[in-house]
């Protein structure tokens, strides 16, 4: 595999594509998702019946025509034939329209509704599932998938429906007419089952492919066409090798489609030969019949048109079971995520947190990372057997402290040492192997994650702003947010003045990332944005990292006095930032290997003191520059 373009490898090889029937659970599945939109099935069924019977009329009045009307030169009724033959066709069309208003209501409700659960489902599971997960590829699940799917229930379905009303209907009429060409018209029927099977399987692994590759292409989208991704390429020069690499994912889909495409023409012209030859017949034995007088012009002629409209649907319901088993594979991948279990959910008796004084208990705490991030193993990405999180291996050890309201807790330490995995832990992004993490007494797996939540506030080293304004970013702390709270939050946290210079003030927009503003005016934001929300506990992951020294002094008081009375953890590489804390943990290895104030750990000399002189004499060196 060396050598290769790192998105190369997509979902299976084409020997493990799953070449199976269809799946009786995904079809009851499907069925109970038609079942919601019963009306609008009803009313779908309903017209489709309607326009078959209409069709049948046409034939009918032909063979009038011909057996009565032109042999005794009645004028007055071939006009009346005709009359009649264009009322069917305006209502038929007018039917054909309701018909198209009922199959939108089923299929756009069907989109929304696989759409909202699947947004709802992803949103809500774990950061491991996020982390080993290929963005592209779920979008596609969320997009392309969800319209298969909506295709495979209003499309495939209504044609099963009305072929089968067609030719139930139609078979009727022949029959009465005349029942020996039916029979040989059936005679047919094997050569439209036999190869339906085949071409089936073939058709549903070429587009279970089809569909995998279309979502490593997603993938390679939406990491390269993203300020961040579009920056990595401009700064290495790129350009050719992605423009490569995205053209051999995009050739793959396009020889997929081709094959499909041939495989889909093949069976359908074969089908359309066997029907033609059906005709032929008809029209052989049945002039033979006409000539010897054992059954009428009109009859052979309305025959002739009838048969048409047997082996169409009959092609059709052929079809349709190639076409079913090929657009149930949407439906699996929708499935297959829906179904992805969270073990990160709330509990059944879940406690709502009122009111938190924001008391933290860290209490012999073990953590590895899971082994399992629960996603299907075709939206995870390809590492390589290598994670910077290492599933199964031991981070944290032992972890044991107290935080309360008014006491600022700040975690030092080597990189890699598990600070921030540690606060992952506070917020419940995981859980725990051991031991328990508690807030006011409550273990964080027994109250609801939405109250947990909304009683931590968090500014990371990297704040993440959405693509909308800066009153919107700001809003999303706190919906009901006034003009005034905002302006008072943002003055706390003196970003006040960059956001008044703005273009449009609090409604500009930021842009992907906050791409606009500067790594020190994002963080400024994300800490008025946590002043706004008002928690019970803040933490602080080098929030200050990006501030130069006046803006740091100013941020620094407005954080004093954000924090009053509030529960803060702080992770901090410049040292010099939390020599007033209250408690200072040092982490090594995941385990606590000191702990006390600031003076008390510097003067023992252990790792503490030695990391403190070590960045002091760094930052002098810098201010002496």
């Amino acid at each position: 595999m060396q050598g290769m373009h790192p998105h190369m490898v997509i979902g299976r090889d084409k020997n493990d594509v799953k070449d199976k029937t269809l799946d009786r659970s995904t079809v009851r599945r499907v069925l109970s998702y038609a079942g919601r939109y019963r009306t609008a099935l009803i009313g779908f069924v309903a017209t489709l019946f309607a326009s078959s019977l209409l069709s049948i009329v046409p034939a009918l009045l032909v063979r009038e025509i011909i057996d009565d009307a032109i042999p005794t030169a009645n004028q007055s009724k071939v006009n009346t034939m005709a009359i009649i033959m264009a009322v069917i066709a305006l209502v038929t069309g007018l039917i054909s329209l309701l018909e198209r208003w009922w199959s939108a209501r089923i299929g756009e409700n069907l989109i929304y509704d696989l759409r909202l659960q699947l947004f709802d489902h992803v949103q809500r599971m774990p950061m491991a599932f996020f982390t080993r997960t290929q963005t592209g590829a779920l979008i596609s699940r969320m997009n392309n998938d969800v319209i298969g799917a909506q295709r495979a229930l209003t499309g495939t379905l209504g044609q099963v429906v009305s072929n089968a009303i067609v030719l139930a209907t139609t078979l009727v009429a022949m029959f009465i007419l005349e029942w020996r060409l039916p029979l040989l018209a059936l005679a047919l029927l094997p050569f439209f089952l036999l190869p339906t099977k085949r071409v089936g399987r073939v058709l549903q692994g070429l587009t279970r492919t089809q569909m995998e590759h279309n979502a490593a292409m997603n993938t390679t989208m939406t990491e390269r066409l993203n300020v961040s991704g579009a920056l990595v390429v401009k700064l290495f020069g790129r350009h050719g090798d992605e423009r490569d690499g995205f053209g051999a994912r995009a050739g793959a889909v396009r020889d997929l489609g081709i094959r499909s495409a041939m495989y889909g023409r093949a069976f359908t012209i074969g089908l359309t030969l066997v029907g033609a030859l059906g005709t032929a017949i008809i029209y052989w034995v049945g002039g033979r019949l006409a000539i010897s007088g054992s059954i009428s012009v009109g009859t052979v002629v309305a025959m002739g048109l009838l048969v048409a409209r047997i082996y169409m649907p009959l092609t059709g319901l052929t079809n349709a079971r190639v076409d079913v088993m090929t657009a149930m594979v949407s439906f699996e991948r929708v499935f297959e995520v829906l179904d992805s279990e969270n073990p990160i959910a709330d509990a059944a008796d879940a406690i709502t947190l009122t009111n938190p004084d924001g008391h933290i208990t860290f209490d012999n705490v073990r953590f590895s990372y899971p082994t399992s991030s629960n996603a299907p193993a075709s939206l995870e990405a390809d590492t390589g057997g290598a994670s910077s999180d290492e599933p199964g291996a031991v981070v944290l050890h032992d972890i044991s402290f107290d935080a309360r309201p008014g006491q600022v807790i700040a975690l030092v330490g080597p990189s890699g040492a598990g600070k921030s995995t540690l606060i992952s832990l506070l917020p419940r992004l995981y859980d725990i192997d051991s031991g328990s993490v508690k807030i006011d007494g409550h273990d964080v797996r027994t109250v609801t994650q939405e109250s947990l939540r909304a009683s931590i506030g968090v500014v990371s080293q990297d704040p993440h702003l959405f693509h909308d304004s800066v009153g919107a970013n700001l809003r999303y702390a706190r919906p009901d947010a006034t003009d005034e709270a905002l302006r008072a939050a943002c003055a706390a946290a003196q970003v006040l003045d960059v956001i008044e210079a703005l273009p449009d003030g609090f409604d500009t927009i930021v842009g992907e990332r906050g791409y606009r503003l500067s790594g020190g005016e994002k963080q400024r934001l994300a800490i008025a944005r946590v002043l706004l929300k008002d928690p019970a506990v803040i933490v602080l992951d080098e929030a200050t990292s990006h501030l130069d020294s006046e803006n740091e002094s100013r941020v620094q008081q407005a954080l004093a006095t954000a924090l009053h009375q509030r529960t803060a953890i702080v992770i901090a590489h410049r040292l010099s930032t939390i020599t007033s804390a209250d408690q200072i943990l040092v982490l090594e290895n995941g385990v606590i290997v000191e702990r006390g104030p600031h003076d008390a750990l510097l003067d023992s000399g252990g790792l503490y003191s030695e990391l403190y002189r070590t960045l002091v004499r760094s930052e002098s060196a810098t201010l002496d520059r």
